[in-house]
């Protein structure tokens, strides 16, 4: 019997093969290359080799096998199609190896351009293109972009020796060095070859594309590409595909170049064409913004035909993909190709116009908008802008590649901008041109500026897809990295340390720290639609409406109801302009600070009943006078009251300072009786580890009368307030609760209490009274306790901290970082919700608290509450709200839109 051996698995695809469903395998641009082929656009032949394979080569230190056999077949496929061949010395092919990760990730690794060149092919390329600058240009390309992405050399020894030969040369750019030159340059970069590694250039050219690929994979694990994606939120898990194409030359002399194109302005929104050209050249130099560009439109006279095919094409890629679209291309002697599209990144402000564009434009439904914004470029749109106009402190100004203000001190290089971030300085990035290697500096600055690049350059796409503010070609400024100074055009010495302000929107770049005045985004949320395009320019008034549209559908989508944390009658005022539906955390600790603290200390220093409720009566007027305004703040709207939480010894003197207090009293034979009895009571309240010890619900059962005077005060203030024909809607919360025994005892004081009050001033008073939910114990009980338990609301911030095991104050500081580093924690589970644990339990509570009482109602108070992804989970799991800080509702509000309708189309592509 004859056994038919298994096929291996496909780890390579011709770009005829993908299209953009395949975006996990083929990675994005392997699956974009494939989609343009499948539509007929003009895209160079080649293959891409899959993300599986990437990441079996990560795991095992070397490909799966079949794979090099794959390459094979498909490397002498494109031979075939092409009719040349890698290193043929009279038709020589050249291709390209790039990356294309699931995500984009824009410089962030590796590609090598003229795979194929070699001492013989060289001259076969001049002989081909009957140019030999043209020939002897790429190759030196190749052997500096190998030697320094595949062979690990410094790319500053190959920059210097360029430097050094155009100076030789007199000429200013490495379009302008003669053969000779170039001859001489390509014979030093392969000194530098052999002096670095020991080995000369490798000739092979199938040794070129193996090792090429290798890199490739390799660069997924970067330090630079690692802090990417944690910056991100990508997972570590995904690895790259790698696409392997036929090159199309940029740099082929006359009628050749290469470009950047969007579809759309990614810096406002606005329709039109925007991009950059760069002739004669290749497409790194437009990335890396090593030479500043010519505007997009400026093609349109260079070579008409091939412009007139570009605006073709745009349109048809924008329909097709139904959003703004990043396209690279190259012109090779008059024929244009189409090297890779995506879906483009863009500012707030443009996500925000372009949404709503394409909704009146018929291309996608308001809810389909609603998914293309997300609360964190809500939140930018939210932050200060500068107050200046006209020119007055201007130094340069340069294009405004990502909006935003930003103030700090000048900086020159990427570690001590890391090192000044975090001594708590706001610091400006300024370099010539960044390259991936500054990423860390780019993520710790306020803001980027450099003298070189446009508005596609590494600088400008990478600030725009963090949301950081930059300026980018400010050309009149003469950066000097190595001298640490920055010279104006009229001569000014800007030196490091110095404070600058930059304007992303303008690219106006000041000397010194300009004033900001808020957001007209927030005063649309804090003031309405009218009184904030009154007096806007037109611009930003298309902006607030767009904002206005999205927030009206997200409002109208969202199941999860926003309230928000307030301590304060002015904070509660400042979060119900902010949309929020009342008051989901009041911290009542926060109304025992400054001079009511001597009340707490007679509290606690009491003897005797007797002293005990004059303390007591002491606090009552003022507790009931915080409530009474807090409560009128949000008529008509529930306010969740938490007693008191933290442990008393929070407001009693430190120990330490108060122990030399009374020993230098004795010394001095002075009077300290107070100070000693004082310290007896710090002493007798000391704990070792006082966020697990007596605080919360214990502390009401063991210092009498303390929750009792809360309850008091909450019910006397409604009572008034219902007396001036007010709708109070307190809510009690008992924190800290691990077992139903103790909110049971609570309770039925606080039930009491008011009937007490409620018989006394003749008003109604039906408040529910629930628990926060922030031990495991209590997660993993709630079904009892909700037996007691009228709603239960989620402390995401102390259960993480149990049940993780971290006091959060510490923790942060000591391993966090090394946490993140290692892959631990993909992002702090302080700032999104672990979902496998914390999640997991807060999921069982919900499930557990239902059973028992159907009508629970679930929310959350810690700062989960204004995360987006925690939102989501929030909304998955089936909370009735989210409560968060005044200045994140509108983003809650978002966000709770998203989740809804995230999870309509989930359902609905799952039946």
């Amino acid at each position: 019997m004859t056994v038919t051996p298994a096929l291996a698995p496909a780890y390579v695809y011709d770009f005829s093969e993908g299209d953009r469903t395949k975006v996990d395998l083929l990675g994005g641009k392997g699956a974009n290359l494939a989609e343009m082929t499948r539509l007929g656009l003009p895209v160079p032949p080649g293959f891409t080799i899959t993300t599986e394979a990437c990441r079996y080569f990560l795991e095992n230190g070397h490909g799966p096998s079949g794979l090099r056999r794959q390459i094979a077949d498909h490397t002498a496929r494109l031979e075939e199609e092409m009719g040349r061949r890698l290193g043929d010395p009279e038709n020589p092919l050249l291709v390209s190896v790039r990356s294309g990760a699931r995500f984009s990730m824009p410089g962030m690794m590796e590609t090598v351009l003229n795979i194929g060149l070699n001492d013989a092919s060289v001259a076969g390329l001049a002989r081909m293109a009957h140019d030999d600058h043209f020939a002897w240009d790429s190759y030196r390309r190749l052997i500096q972009m190998f030697g320094k992405t595949v062979l690990g050399i410094n790319g500053e020894e190959f920059e210097s020796t360029l430097d050094q030969m155009k100076a030789k040369a007199g000429v200013a750019t490495d379009v302008e060095l003669p053969v000779d030159a170039l001859r001489r340059l390509v014979d030093a970069y392969k000194s530098i070859v052999r002096e670095s590694t020991g080995h000369e250039f490798p000739q092979d050219p199938y040794q070129q594309l193996d090792l090429a690929i290798r890199s490739v994979f390799h660069s997924w694990n970067t330090e630079r590409a690692r802090l990417y994606r944690r910056q991100e939120r990508i997972p570590h898990t995904l690895g790259t595909a790698v696409n392997v194409q036929v090159m199309a030359f940029g740099n082929a002399g006359e009628g050749s170049g290469t470009g950047v194109a969007f579809t759309r302005d990614p810096g406002t929104g606005h329709s039109g064409v925007y991009g950059d050209y760069l002739a004669d050249a290749q497409g790194e130099d437009v990335v890396a913004g090593i030479r500043n560009t010519s505007p997009l439109q400026a093609l349109e006279s260079i070579d008409p035909v091939s412009y007139a095919q570009l605006m073709e094409i745009m349109r048809t890629l924008e329909l097709h993909y139904r959003d703004l679209c990043d396209i690279e291309f190259t012109i090779e002697r008059g024929k244009l190709w189409m090297l890779q599209t995506r879906v483009g990144k863009r500012t707030a402000a443009a996500a925000f116009r372009i949404a709503v564009q394409l909704v009146d434009e018929g291309v996608i439904s308001m809810d389909e908008a609603l998914m293309r914004v997300t609360g964190h470029q809500l939140g930018q749109l939210m932050f200060p802008r500068f107050a200046v106009g006209g020119s007055d402190g201007r130094i340069a100004k340069g294009m405004n590649a990502s909006p935003g203000a930003a103030v700090g001190r000048v900086i020159f290089d990427s570690p001590t901008a890391v090192k000044w971030a975090k001594d708590g300085e706001s610091v400006i990035l300024v370099r010539r041109e960044t390259n991936p290697d500054d990423l860390e500096g780019m993520i710790a600055a306020a803001g980027i500026l450099t003298s070189r690049g446009g508005k596609t350059s590494h600088a400008a796409v990478v600030a725009r897809g963090m949301g950081k503010t930059a300026v980018c070609g400010a050309e009149s400024l003469d950066v000097d990295t190595k001298a640490r100074v920055i010279t104006t055009s009229d001569g000014h010495l800007v030196k490091e340390g110095d404070v600058v302000s930059i304007d992303g929107s303008t690219g106006d770049v000041f000397l010194g720290a300009m004033p900001v005045v808020p957001s007209a985004v927030v005063t649309y949320f804090e003031a309405g639609l009218h009184a904030a395009v009154e007096d806007a320019d037109d611009e930003t008034a298309e902006l607030i409406r767009a904002v206005d549209r999205i927030m009206t559908a997200a409002d109208r989508a969202r199941r999860l109801r926003v309230r928000a944390n307030a301590d304060t009658p002015e904070d509660a005022t400042r979060a119900r302009h902010m949309g929020a539906e009342g008051i989901g955390l009041l911290r009542t600790e926060h109304m025992f600070l400054g001079e009511r603290k001597t009340h707490v200390e007679r509290l606690i220093l009491a003897d005797t009943d007797e002293d005990r409720r004059q303390a007591l009566d002491a606090l009552l007027p003022l507790q009931r006078k915080d409530f009474i305004r807090i409560l009128e703040a949000m008529d008509g709207l529930p306010v969740t009251i938490r007693l008191i939480d933290p442990p008393l010894h929070e407001f009693l003197p430190d120990l330490t300072e108060l122990a030399v207090r009374v020993a230098v009293a004795e010394a001095r034979g002075e009077e300290h009786e107070a100070d000693l009895r004082l310290l007896q009571a710090v002493n007798r309240l000391h704990e070792q580890n006082p966020m697990l010890g007596l605080r919360g619900v214990r502390l009401g059962l063991v210092l009498p009368g303390l929750f009792a005077l809360q309850v008091r005060a909450i019910a006397e203030a409604a009572c008034f307030r219902q007396r001036m024909g007010g709708d109070p809607r307190a809510e009690i919360m008992i924190p800290l609760v691990g077992s139903i025994q103790e909110l049971e005892l609570v309770i039925d004081e606080a039930a009491g209490v008011l009937k007490e009050v409620a018989d006394a001033h003749g008003c109604t008073l039906k408040f529910p009274i629930g628990t926060m939910i922030e031990l495991p114990r209590a997660a993993l009980t709630a079904g009892q306790i909700a037996e007691a338990a009228e709603f239960f609301s989620f402390g995401t911030n102390d259960l993480t901290q149990t049940t993780w095991g971290f006091s959060r104050d510490d923790v942060e500081a000591a391993f966090f970082s090394a946490y993140l580093e290692k892959g631990v924690f993909g992002v702090s589970p302080f700032e999104s919700i672990d979902r496998e644990g914390v999640g997991e339990l807060v999921r069982i509570a919900v499930k557990k608290g239902r059973a028992r009482r159907p009508n629970l109602h679930c929310g959350v108070c810690g700062e989960h509450g204004g995360d987006p992804e925690s939102i989501h989970f929030f909304d998955e799991i089936g909370l009735d709200y989210v409560s968060c800080s005044p200045f994140r509702v509108p983003v809650a509000r978002l966000e709770s839109g998203r989740a809804a309708v995230s999870r309509h189309v989930t359902r609905s592509d799952t039946r």
